[in-house]
């Protein structure tokens, strides 16, 4: 599994996602409690509203920041987006309304939209091993959940000695050790195929989503995805601390086992995921989760009944998330994979953007059961949906035809035949439409 950290540019910048996610990680947890701090039980409110924030920032800077990042340096940006994200951090603790929140958050978000999709997109350039890559998927899905883990937890023994505020220092000293680790990465050159018209950058992605159906599919998991998280990441510390009466420690240690939960998926996945296809097991994660939150519902009533729905819904999650860049890599050229993966960031923060008002207000207008339940609902609609637009005949190489192309074509000959013939099939300029297949 550790085999892709051999490659020393991936292994400086899984190191760059690793210090990141750990500050980010303490950001979390201090933003929750800050919030919680100045509004109490109404605190999913502020979260609430703080999260649709992240997701607008995302849906509507992502594209747009992909399409302008291929005429940039990409050592020179991911390095100043670090930094702008490192002096939103240094400047949350001196908060006192929540409006200073909120703006303070929307400069950090937008430079994420910046920065994830041009980061993720460079890892399919250096691990070309279709193994390799899974693997590599796996190792920054269980970054994110160690992140997940070891954040929380950090923060629950810091939070004895230190004010949740100065939490926000290590978020800023994460930031910086990812700008360092990037400054000594031997990054990948983008490829010159890339230089396409904006529009056609801009929209490419979108493009991609709308004619593949296996991409459709995706989308709908990402919205039970949504549902999962947002229950967990808005309404935790209105569980712990509004209900159950206790500590801040508390809610830090509940969302570092809802990482573990994450985590013991992302172990398991590579070994998982030879023996059954990714449409499997993200919907299988989809019902899972959906199975927790109708019983949370009925059975959140005390701090051990939640730490065991957490656990399991992060088991859940991880399902759904870590085989997504599988799909998407083989859903693409290399040409088009930096639009298709903007394209997916901003799509999925599209149901997050869903996800997070819902768990926030409902929770806030009537109570955490009733939240629950909402988001059971949405959840097990992603699911249904992802069985019913992703096909279970799925292969990489699909037989089709060129009706359109002369028989003497450049790409017929390739292929060695004329008419039928099958190879491993993506919407390009010449396959703009996917061929039919049986389900």
């Amino acid at each position: 599994m550790f085999s892709p950290l051999r490659n020393k540019a991936y292994r400086h910048l899984f190191s760059a996602q690793i210090a990141a996610l750990l500050g980010t990680g303490m950001a979390t947890v201090a933003l929750s409690l800050l919030a919680h701090d100045l509004a109490g039980a109404s605190a999913g409110q502020i979260l609430g509203a703080v999260l649709s924030i992240k997701m607008v920032a995302y849906i509507g800077v992502a594209p747009f920041a992909s399409a302008l990042a291929t005429k940039l340096p990409r050592k020179t940006l991911l390095v100043a987006l670090d930094v702008v994200r490192a002096g939103v951090a240094v400047a949350l603790p001196f908060v006192r309304e929540p409006w200073q929140i909120y703006g303070l958050m929307t400069v950090l978000y937008i430079a994420s939209a910046a920065f994830t999709p041009a980061f993720q997109a460079m890892i399919p350039d250096l691990l070309e091993d279709e193994a390799e890559y899974t693997k590599a998927l796996s190792l920054s899905r269980l970054a994110a959940d160690l992140e997940s883990v070891a954040s929380p937890v950090l923060a629950a023994l810091l939070l004895s000695l230190i004010s949740f505020n100065d939490l926000f220092l290590g978020t800023a000293l994460g930031f910086m050790l990812s700008a360092g680790f990037v400054v000594t990465a031997t990054l990948p050159v983008a490829s010159t195929a890339q230089a396409l018209p904006f529009m056609q950058r801009l929209t490419g992605g979108l493009r991609l989503f709308a004619l593949t159906p296996r991409l459709r599919g995706l989308l709908a998991v990402s919205l039970a995805t949504a549902a999962g998280g947002a229950m967990v990441f808005i309404n935790t510390v209105v569980l712990v601390q509004s209900n159950f009466g206790l500590s801040n420690q508390a809610s830090a240690w509940a969302l570092a086992v809802f990482g573990l939960g994450s985590m013991s998926a992302a172990l398991a996945l590579p070994r998982v995921l030879e023996k059954i296809t990714d449409r499997r097991a993200m919907v299988c994660g989809a019902v899972l989760m959906t199975a927790v939150l109708l019983a949370g519902a009925f059975v959140a009533k005390s701090y051990p009944a939640l730490l065991a729905l957490w656990l399991v819904t992060g088991f859940g999650y991880s399902l759904t998330l870590t085989p997504a860049g599988r799909a998407l890599r083989r859903s693409a050229t290399a040409a088009d994979r930096p639009a298709l993966f903007a394209a997916q960031f901003a799509l999925s923060h599209a149901c997050w953007l869903i996800a997070y008002p819902v768990a926030g207000l409902v929770s806030a207008q009537a109570n955490p059961s009733a939240a629950f339940l909402v988001l059971a609902g949405l959840c097990g609609l992603g699911a249904i949906l992802g069985l019913l637009v992703w096909p279970a005949n799925d292969p990489d190489n699909l037989p089709h035809t060129h009706e359109d192309l002369p028989d003497d074509h450049a790409h017929l000959a390739q292929s060695g035949q004329n008419g039928d013939h099958a190879h491993p099939f993506v919407i390009d300029q010449q396959h703009r439409r996917w061929p039919r297949t049986k389900r």
